[in-house]
Protein backbone atom coordinates (compact mmCIF):
# COMPACT_ATOMS: atom_id res chain seq x y z
CA UNK A 1 0.00 0.00 0.00
CA UNK A 2 1.37 3.44 -1.11
CA UNK A 3 2.11 5.59 1.77
CA UNK A 4 0.58 8.60 0.54
CA UNK A 5 -2.84 6.93 0.32
CA UNK A 6 -5.61 7.91 2.91
CA UNK A 7 -6.32 4.52 4.99
CA UNK A 8 -9.94 5.27 4.41
CA UNK A 9 -12.29 6.49 1.56
CA UNK A 10 -14.31 9.52 1.72
CA UNK A 11 -18.49 8.71 3.05
CA UNK A 12 -21.29 11.03 2.52
CA UNK A 13 -24.64 9.07 4.25
CA UNK A 14 -22.94 6.09 4.00
CA UNK A 15 -22.25 6.93 -0.16
CA UNK A 16 -18.61 6.29 -1.41
CA UNK A 17 -17.17 9.95 -2.56
CA UNK A 18 -14.12 9.63 -4.78
CA UNK A 19 -10.86 8.89 -2.95
CA UNK A 20 -8.81 12.51 -3.16
CA UNK A 21 -5.40 11.93 -1.95
CA UNK A 22 -3.62 14.57 0.65
CA UNK A 23 -0.29 15.29 -0.35
CA UNK A 24 2.61 17.92 -0.32
CA UNK A 25 2.83 19.47 -4.14
CA UNK A 26 6.58 18.99 -5.13
CA UNK A 27 6.05 20.50 -8.97
CA UNK A 28 4.37 24.04 -8.56
CA UNK A 29 4.35 24.45 -11.95
CA UNK A 30 2.34 21.21 -12.84
CA UNK A 31 0.17 22.15 -9.94
CA UNK A 32 -0.32 25.59 -11.74
CA UNK A 33 -1.08 23.84 -14.71
CA UNK A 34 -3.56 21.63 -13.45
CA UNK A 35 -5.89 24.67 -12.09
CA UNK A 36 -5.19 26.44 -15.40
CA UNK A 37 -6.93 23.30 -16.51
CA UNK A 38 -9.93 23.08 -14.26
CA UNK A 39 -10.65 26.65 -15.39
CA UNK A 40 -10.57 25.44 -19.02
CA UNK A 41 -13.01 23.08 -18.32
CA UNK A 42 -15.23 25.42 -16.47
CA UNK A 43 -14.71 28.03 -18.81
CA UNK A 44 -16.36 25.42 -21.55
CA UNK A 45 -19.02 24.06 -19.77
CA UNK A 46 -21.11 27.46 -18.71
CA UNK A 47 -21.97 30.70 -20.36
CA UNK A 48 -20.64 33.45 -18.66
CA UNK A 49 -16.61 32.31 -18.56
CA UNK A 50 -13.96 33.55 -16.18
CA UNK A 51 -11.26 34.85 -17.76
CA UNK A 52 -8.69 34.68 -14.74
CA UNK A 53 -4.94 34.18 -14.92
CA UNK A 54 -4.26 31.83 -12.55
CA UNK A 55 -1.01 32.86 -10.66
CA UNK A 56 0.51 30.53 -8.08
CA UNK A 57 -1.31 32.69 -5.29
CA UNK A 58 -4.95 31.94 -6.63
CA UNK A 59 -3.98 28.22 -7.39
CA UNK A 60 -2.96 27.78 -3.43
CA UNK A 61 -6.88 29.88 -3.01
CA UNK A 62 -8.47 27.23 -4.62
CA UNK A 63 -6.86 24.58 -3.54
CA UNK A 64 -7.59 25.58 -0.03
CA UNK A 65 -11.01 26.49 -0.80
CA UNK A 66 -11.29 22.71 -2.49
CA UNK A 67 -10.08 21.15 0.92
CA UNK A 68 -12.46 23.02 3.19
CA UNK A 69 -15.61 22.10 0.81
CA UNK A 70 -14.66 18.91 0.63
CA UNK A 71 -14.39 17.70 4.41
CA UNK A 72 -17.41 16.70 6.19
CA UNK A 73 -20.06 19.75 6.68
CA UNK A 74 -16.94 21.84 5.47
CA UNK A 75 -18.18 26.02 5.38
CA UNK A 76 -15.79 28.90 4.45
CA UNK A 77 -16.20 32.88 5.13
CA UNK A 78 -14.09 34.26 2.23
CA UNK A 79 -12.91 38.23 3.24
CA UNK A 80 -11.06 40.58 1.10
CA UNK A 81 -11.42 43.77 -0.76
CA UNK A 82 -14.11 43.48 -3.62
CA UNK A 83 -12.41 42.45 -6.95
CA UNK A 84 -9.79 39.57 -5.04
CA UNK A 85 -11.40 37.23 -6.35
CA UNK A 86 -13.16 35.22 -3.77
CA UNK A 87 -16.64 34.58 -5.49
CA UNK A 88 -14.77 33.43 -8.80
CA UNK A 89 -12.52 31.48 -6.51
CA UNK A 90 -14.97 29.81 -5.34
CA UNK A 91 -17.03 29.06 -7.93
CA UNK A 92 -13.71 27.51 -9.77
CA UNK A 93 -13.10 25.43 -6.34
CA UNK A 94 -16.53 24.06 -6.20
CA UNK A 95 -16.02 22.87 -10.09
CA UNK A 96 -13.09 21.41 -9.26
CA UNK A 97 -14.73 19.70 -6.42
CA UNK A 98 -17.40 18.32 -8.49
CA UNK A 99 -20.26 19.87 -6.37
CA UNK A 100 -23.31 22.26 -7.60
CA UNK A 101 -23.17 25.49 -7.44
CA UNK A 102 -26.40 27.02 -5.99
CA UNK A 103 -25.88 31.15 -5.50
CA UNK A 104 -29.16 33.37 -5.18
CA UNK A 105 -29.75 36.23 -7.60
CA UNK A 106 -31.27 39.61 -5.21
CA UNK A 107 -32.51 41.63 -7.79
CA UNK A 108 -35.10 44.77 -7.69
CA UNK A 109 -38.51 42.97 -6.25
CA UNK A 110 -36.73 39.80 -4.56
CA UNK A 111 -39.06 39.43 -1.59
CA UNK A 112 -38.69 37.45 1.67
CA UNK A 113 -41.20 34.52 0.15
CA UNK A 114 -38.32 34.50 -2.89
CA UNK A 115 -35.51 34.22 -0.20
CA UNK A 116 -37.78 31.58 1.13
CA UNK A 117 -38.23 29.66 -1.56
CA UNK A 118 -34.32 30.03 -2.88
CA UNK A 119 -33.19 28.45 0.62
CA UNK A 120 -36.14 25.74 0.51
CA UNK A 121 -34.59 24.51 -3.09
CA UNK A 122 -30.61 24.46 -1.96
CA UNK A 123 -32.06 22.26 0.69
CA UNK A 124 -33.41 20.14 -0.69
CA UNK A 125 -30.79 19.85 -3.60
CA UNK A 126 -28.08 18.94 -0.71
CA UNK A 127 -30.12 17.53 1.91
CA UNK A 128 -32.52 15.48 -0.15
CA UNK A 129 -31.50 14.56 -3.65
CA UNK A 130 -27.75 14.37 -1.55
CA UNK A 131 -25.98 16.54 -4.50
CA UNK A 132 -22.66 17.84 -2.59
CA UNK A 133 -23.65 21.99 -3.64
CA UNK A 134 -21.68 24.68 -2.61
CA UNK A 135 -24.26 27.47 -1.56
CA UNK A 136 -21.93 30.70 -2.77
CA UNK A 137 -23.66 33.46 -0.84
CA UNK A 138 -22.14 37.25 -1.58
CA UNK A 139 -22.47 40.45 0.15
CA UNK A 140 -23.86 42.25 -2.95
Amino acid sequence: MNSDRLIYGDFMDGVEQEVKIYKQIDDLKKFQDTIDGFLDDYNGSVKTQMHLVMFLDACEHVARITRIIRQPLGNAFLLGVGGSGRQSLSRLATYCANYKQFQIEVVKGYSFSNWREDIKRVLMQCGVDNKPTSFIFVDT
